[in-house]
């Protein structure tokens, strides 16, 4: 195999890796406690943090802080800035009238060096509801799509990756058709063995790049297809994503806002159904077990792929984007990419782009989710805030189970994304 090749495969394998990462451990933590154990609390009741500064290890007496408390991603109710006496410092009590999420951020400089913490309470977490409603022909717009989409052949193309292949899993770079005449492109992993097996969707977090196959999971006796949205191989040289990042694809997240029929997730939320299309022509596919998963923008497929697709009997997401977008026009945080924040570059500014969004947002394809749900993250998510996710998930009307990490951000711990594997193969492998 070539130097640049393997430069190629290794750069896929750490961009798959570090997409589910948790941060690196520094020789400074700051320390932020609330006074519940549990992070929650009732409307009126008061939060207060206290916060200390380690340097391995040790608490750091002298050192100034500054901290700034209020509800996640608004204006702080109390900004302010306090030396560390005896190394610990307790805010006031602060409270929260209305269900949300009340958020402590800590930053301070240490040997010239600026470190940054926050952590976050819930109040009246499971009575959060939705900003955004849902539009009338909300089934029958999506419906629509999926019924053209079932016109086009499927024109599968498999092309054995030997090197990327297991003892156990074979590795395939797949394509078909899709949505409007386009292609999806993904890795497909199949079990070598004869036999059918259950069949799992993996979709992907936002961003532009390659992909590997779940060779994890594949080898223990699961055929997974690991797609891309964007319509070109997932193979390629890592330089034209680089290029596509940079270029033509830049912000494509926020492309037609305000066009229901334009919007660049139209042509993907459909492709998801064709995906599974492909896994459920497969001749090892055991015709009757099918899975998705996914985090972040994949968190949000994940729920679109549960809603859309009634082949589908189990899914497990992780922190959703995409949710409550319109949070913001109330007051409060909505879900990623924020396009309706304060100051926002990408801000739609006329209602024709909140209508157009609604046939987008997350939460109204949680009210069509009818089956077993896995549901993990942290209340310290600062890319998709709880409040949105939490304003889907409590929509939902079907089996679920929330894993709170509490601590975590945008990322994941080791544990965490085994509890959610575990639960999927118990699932999916009884």
């Amino acid at each position: 195999m070539s130097f640049r090749r393997s430069l190629a495969i290794f750069l896929l394998l750490c961009s798959f890796v570090t997409s589910w990462a948790q941060p690196t451990v520094q020789p400074v933590q700051i320390v932020i406690t609330p006074n519940h154990d549990n992070w929650e609390y009732k409307a009126g009741e008061p939060a207060t943090f206290s916060i200390q500064v380690l340097k391995f290890g040790v608490p750091q007496k002298g050192v100034k802080i500054f901290y700034q408390v209020g509800p996640e991603r608004m204006k702080p109710m109390k900004s302010d800035s306090v030396t560390l006496k005896d190394a610990q410092f307790q805010t006031a009590g602060f409270t929260m009238k209305e269900p949300g999420f009340l958020r402590c951020v800590v930053t301070t400089r240490v040997d010239g060096k600026v470190y940054r913490n926050l952590t976050t309470a819930g109040y009246d977490i499971t009575k959060i509801q939705p900003a955004v409603e849902k539009p009338a022909d909300f089934e029958q717009f999506w419906s629509a799509n999926i019924a053209e989409l079932a016109k086009l052949p499927l024109d599968a193309k498999f092309t054995l990756l030997p090197e990327r292949s297991s003892s156990k899993t074979n590795a395939y770079h797949v394509s078909c058709q899709g949505y409007g005449g386009s292609r999806i492109y993904g890795m497909l992993a199949v079990p070598k063995a004869p036999g059918k097996y259950p069949a799992v969707l993996q979709v992907p977090g936002a961003g532009i790049r390659p992909y590997a196959p779940d060779l994890e999971l594949a080898d223990k006796g699961v055929i997974v297809f690991t797609i891309g949205i964007h319509g070109i191989p997932v193979n390629m040289d890592l330089q034209v994503y680089n290029d596509l990042v940079n270029g033509g694809l830049k912000s494509y997240f926020y492309f037609n806002l305000d066009d229901r029929d334009k919007n660049y997730y139209k042509r993907v939320y459909t492709n998801v159904v064709r995906a599974n299309d492909l896994l459920v022509s497969l001749p090892e596919y055991d015709g009757k077990t099918l899975a998705v998963m996914g985090g972040s923008q994949g968190g949000a497929l994940t729920v679109v792929t549960a809603a859309l697709d009634k082949r589908v009997k189990y899914m497990a997401a992780l922190y959703p984007a995409l949710a409550d977008l319109t949070g913001y026009l109330k007051g409060r945080a909505g879900g990623w990419p924020h396009m309706f924040s304060e100051g926002h570059p990408w801000n739609p500014q006329s209602d024709k782009a909140k209508t157009a969004l609604a046939y987008y947002d997350v939460v109204n394809f949680s009210r069509q989710v009818n089956i077993e749900g896995y549901y993990s993250w942290g209340f310290n998510d600062e890319t998709c805030p709880p409040t949105s996710f939490y304003a889907a998930y409590n929509v939902v009307n079907a089996p679920k189970q929330a894993n709170i990490f509490h601590d975590t951000g945008h990322w994941t711990y080791p544990e965490q994304r085994q509890a959610m594997s575990q639960w999927l193969l118990s699932k999916i492998r009884p």
